[in-house]
């Protein structure tokens, strides 16, 4: 068979499921169908040859567009919300049943509380928690860790479940946490890094924050050696919806940085530098 002619019947069996994944994560029929057009597109350009998986890859890409979507619609201040009409994104003639049951789980209540999770959760949450994927594959696609990616999804899931998932409390120690980790950077005070990060913590700078002189690594002690002396720059502040800092140099913000922290240390330390990424992150400088 044809190369073309079997990726566009690929492509096709797979529509509804990629239609379904984009509008769980986007809340938006038209939005969901423009996805999945990207996604089209970005195969029709690609080369598979070495893709053992085609529909998660498609899935994959499809997550990243989402997450490019909602980021730009945050910094846009922008969050459309269709009551969702079924039909528009279900297609009985494949499976009833199993349509049917996707009709009762993506209903309004569930859309409305996803409109109020950060971008990278709610895509963490709608990959891991409705689509079974692996927080390893999860990961590279929103630019964290696995165990900050967990986090996430975990953070994500009691909201869905109408918990509270930062009771004021939890979010005062999870502040005292971070801005200990922040005086202690800057004091170079080695054994109090040491107190409130993980043994097996992992930091992790996308490719333009490696160039300031840390590079992924794992471990407390490598950790609180590449920290140590640093942050003079840094304020405190909710990055995204995380607990993070974000570093000022020559005036401007270049490196937004988020920590992942559970069972009251530090997991997970994710640092963003790319100009592009940077403009999509929303943050708050906590203030005293």
């Amino acid at each position: 068979m044809d190369e073309k002619k079997w990726l566009t019947e690929e492509f096709e069996a797979n529509r509804a499921h990629l239609r379904a994944a984009a509008y769980r994560m986007l809340g938006s029929r038209s939005e969901a169908e423009d996805a999945v057009q990207e996604a089209w597109l970005r195969l029709s350009r690609t080369d598979t040859t070495g893709v053992g998986n085609l529909v998660g890859w498609l899935t994959t890409v499809v997550a990243r567009i989402c997450l490019d979507m909602l980021r730009a619609r945050k910094t846009r201040r922008e969050e459309p919300l269709e009551a969702p009409v079924h039909a528009g994104i279900a297609d009985p003639a494949n499976d009833p049943e199993r349509e049917a049951a996707f009709a009762d789980s993506v209903g309004l209540a569930l859309l409305v509380v996803l409109q109020t999770l950060a971008p990278a959760e709610r895509v963490a949450f709608v990959l891991h928690d409705m689509f079974d994927l692996p927080f390893d594959e999860i990961a590279p696609i929103i630019g964290r860790s696995s165990a900050a990616t967990r986090q996430l999804a975990s953070r994500a899931r009691r909201r869905v479940q109408g918990l509270d998932e930062t009771p004021d409390v939890d979010f005062a120690r999870k502040r005292t946490i971070a801005e200990t980790f922040l005086a202690a950077s800057r004091n170079g005070d080695l054994e109090a890094l040491l107190a409130v990060l993980s043994p097996d913590v992992v930091f992790r700078p996308d490719a333009t924050a490696a160039r300031y002189g840390i590079g992924e690594m794992r471990g407390s002690t490598d950790v609180a050696e590449a920290f140590k002396g640093r942050a003079q720059a840094a304020e405190a502040a909710v990055v995204d919806g995380e607990l993070g800092f974000v570093v000022h140099i020559g005036g401007q913000t270049r490196i937004a940085v988020t920590l992942t922290i559970a069972d009251g240390k530090i997991v997970a330390i994710d640092a963003v530098a790319d100009p592009e990424r940077l403009r999509q992150i929303s943050y708050s400088i906590l203030q005293d």
